[in-house]
């Protein structure tokens, strides 16, 4: 099978002839690993789009579609304001939505486009979440109180993101069909979600109910970005139609076997404890032997449950590699 051959069938819960794919799910690696790697023997001059094949691994190609020009004012600290109110808003409004720089990524596309539907590799895109976009503005805290605070201006910037994003999509489809897309929304921490049900299907739930038919229309699976202790927001998930999520972190709580229990029908990446990486041969078999049977039921494609650490040493993530393929293999059988 292709790469994308393989991809495709476990995003549609079919059994691939072979194995499962092997993939780094978060192909931005870090690039404090890689500076490690390439201290330990791996080349300088390999790129980050070239290391997934380099290193032994199915490719993958992703676009993140901006959505603040790259001369839109920064915030003062880290997670901080840049604007605050509705007046600031609108004042940030020519650096917002830049549908040039969307141009820009289209064009990457295009040049892919041959050997995407060869099967030569999956494409995705992401694109920021109704939770995620209106935190970069606002900032971390102004963020969590505008729910009550400020209400309207929440709306208004959903209604601006989701029309932002349906005229992306379409120049998007006009090139080619993603295989998947993401929500970045990183909307829940260790102890669950960072925001209600209720807030959800006020606020939330419209914009997904106005971007999401129009993917799924198209073929492409949607899923949830979101760091932290998925679990408690799933049922809230499917019923804005998203179809899985990732990357289901260990040291969250997140308990895959007991998800795939929950939700048959949902499409799960990631869930491979990275903290095993750092200890050795030994756990990550033993990690493996956890998702294996999870593996086995479709719709799951292990991978490292965030990014590899910059402490894991080169010669170990072969071995995690050959250990992932071994794994991918066993599943299928």
């Amino acid at each position: 099978m292709t790469n994308r051959e393989r991809f495709q069938a476990v995003l549609n819960f079919e059994k691939p002839d072979d194995r499962l794919p092997a993939i780094e799910w978060a192909s931005w690696w870090w690039d404090k690993t890689v500076v490690n790697w390439q201290s330990q023997g791996l080349p300088s001059d390999i790129g980050f789009r070239e290391l997934a094949p380099y290193l032994g691994l199915d490719q993958h190609i992703q676009f993140w579609f901006q959505h603040r020009a790259a001369d839109c004012p920064q915030p003062k600290f880290n997670g901080g304001p840049i604007c605050e109110d509705e007046d600031g808003y609108e004042a940030l409004l020519p650096y917002l939505y830049p549908d040039n720089e969307v141009d820009a990524a289209i064009e990457g596309m295009k040049a892919l486009k041959e050997a995407h539907d060869r099967g030569d590799f999956p494409i995705w895109f992401s694109v920021d979440g109704g939770f995620w976009f209106p935190r970069t503005l606002l900032g971390i805290e102004n963020h969590l109180y505008s729910f009550y605070d400020e209400p309207e201006l929440y709306h208004r910037i959903l209604d601006d993101l989701a029309d932002f994003q349906l005229r992306t999509l379409e120049k998007v489809y006009s090139v080619l069909t993603p295989d998947f897309m993401t929500f970045g929304e990183d909307m829940s921490y260790n102890n669950g979600p960072m925001i209600s049900e209720d807030s959800f299907n006020e606020f939330l739930l419209p914009y997904y109910q106005k971007v999401i038919p129009y993917i799924k229309e198209h073929g492409t699976k949607v899923i949830v970005d979101s760091d932290g202790d998925i679990t408690k927001m799933i049922p809230w998930l499917k019923h804005a139609g998203i179809e899985g999520v990732l990357p289901l972190e260990r040291q969250a709580g997140v308990d895959v076997a007991a998800l795939r229990e929950a939700h048959p029908d949902f499409l799960f990446i990631g869930a491979f404890d990275k903290m095993t990486m750092r200890r050795g041969v030994e756990d990550m078999r033993g990690e493996f032997e956890r998702l294996l049977p999870v593996m086995k039921t479709g719709g799951f494609i292990p991978s490292v449950d965030h990014q590899t650490p910059p402490d894991v040493p080169l010669e170990r993530y072969y071995k995690y590699i050959d250990m992932l393929k071994e794994y991918a293999e066993k599943a299928v059988k």
